[in-house]
């Protein structure tokens, strides 16, 4: 059962249906800007004719004849600068730069001389002279309008799915919580029950040795129950942690596992008195991740192969590393594998690898990842821990691995 398949699809045609939305807005505003453009350069075209009529005029044409029209075109102009330069590139008149730049001829002459720079641009050709001109602001601000439109968008989607991740997990952690809770509380009367029933059988068959025998069993499968419940009413609450030997901690996982494995399956661990190293953890918690690991483990060698352990030390850390000769983990599977609800198995639910990484990150400041992992070869999972308190160390040393 994968419930993030859909999700990811879900979210690679958000991703596509918003940048089709950007594009097509970016190209929409280029047409626009283009359009706009175009209305600019006729509108400096007709202040250029307007301007050449009237400064070129004689006296008796500027008696004679009505330039109002020509001076509502030279006057209407409020929004383009506009530079006209004669043929000599001396700078005859300048409009909209400001009140100081536009009489400001070395200013208006470093502007020409960058305008001719450009390859592809063609001042407008006039009698005795040439204008050039530049956008205006507004034109200026339409072009930058979908850049400022894809940042403010992309901050808005970014702010949602920080917010969304936020509450989600949050209301996971709630759920987690009462779940666990509620599991530990249900397990309580049925476990309860069954130790009045061991009571029960040892005083009427006392003398059965093969009733004793299934009693004993009985008592071990009861205080593993109790182990259960005390794991399960531990997620939620801050859990009491003490400084372990992580090889003896780790052997105890290992004897409690290879009694449940295939006798085709070897374990391959540090001997308990191979190292020394302190770390400070919960001891059922950290044990419940290990044995996830190694279930996992399990039903990815289907029944053969080898299952080891290696413990490295680091000045203020352990790392332990698990390691199965299983079918893998494809690469791009490595994070997922954590996600509650991700499993590739047919009847699981996908939880044990995220209650490990809420145990080892949350509860004991650690990590937990995928270190390695070639399908159809293996994969190693490792854990880094932060060292704890010390004892005196072990005098013998045992260097071979234990195997089952």
């Amino acid at each position: 059962m994968d419930i993030y398949s859909q999700a990811s699809k879900w979210k690679i045609y958000l991703a596509i249906g918003g940048i089709f939305i950007v594009g097509a807005s970016m190209v929409y505003t280029q047409y626009l800007a283009n359009e706009l453009a175009k209305q600019e350069e006729k509108q400096a075209l007709h202040w250029q004719m307007a301007n050449e009529i009237v400064n070129y005029s004689d006296e008796e044409e500027l008696d004679h004849c009505d330039y109002t029209l020509q001076g509502m075109l030279m006057t209407s102009n409020t929004t383009i600068p506009v530079i006209l330069v004669d043929e000599r590139g001396n700078i005859i008149d300048a409009v909209n730069f400001g009140d100081e730049k536009d009489k400001d001829e070395a200013y208006l002459l470093r502007i020409v001389a960058r305008l001719q720079r450009k390859p592809d641009y063609e001042p407008i050709k006039g009698f005795g002279a040439d204008i050039y001109f530049l956008e205006s602001k507004l034109l200026r601000q339409l072009r930058y309008y979908p850049i400022i439109q894809l940042l403010l968008i992309s901050g808005f989607i970014l702010f949602g799915y920080v917010s969304f991740n936020s509450a989600r997990r949050a209301e996971q952690n709630r759920v987690w919580v009462g779940m666990a809770k509620e599991t530990a509380h249900q397990l309580g009367t049925p476990i309860s029950a069954i130790i009045a029933w061991v009571e029960h059988l040892k005083m009427v068959r006392e003398k059965d040795e093969e009733v004793m025998e299934v009693v004993q069993e009985l008592n071990n499968d009861v205080d593993r129950l109790n182990l259960i419940a005390d794991r399960f009413s531990k997620i939620g609450s801050t859990p009491k942690l003490q400084p372990i030997d992580i090889y003896e901690e780790l052997e105890k996982c290992r004897d409690y596992m290879v009694r449940r494995a295939p006798r085709r399956v070897s374990f391959e661990f540090p001997h308990p008195a191979a190292g020394h190293a302190m770390v400070m953890v919960n001891p059922p918690l950290f044990d419940w991740v290990i044995e996830n690991l190694l279930r996992n483990a399990l039903d990815a060698m289907e029944g053969r192969g080898t299952i080891s352990a290696t413990v490295q030390e680091e000045k203020n850390n352990i790392h332990i590393d698990i390691t199965d000769t299983g079918k893998g983990i494809p690469a791009g599977k490595f994070k997922r594998v954590f996600q509650p609800g991700f499993t590739t198995k047919k009847r699981g639910w996908g939880l044990g690898l995220s209650l490990a990484k809420r145990i080892i990150e949350e509860y004991h400041s650690g990590k937990i990842f995928v270190k390695k992992s070639v399908e159809n070869e293996g994969t190693t999972f490792s854990i880094i821990l932060p060292k704890g308190s010390s004892v005196a160390p072990k005098k013998v040393l045992v260097k071979e691995p234990v195997k089952a």
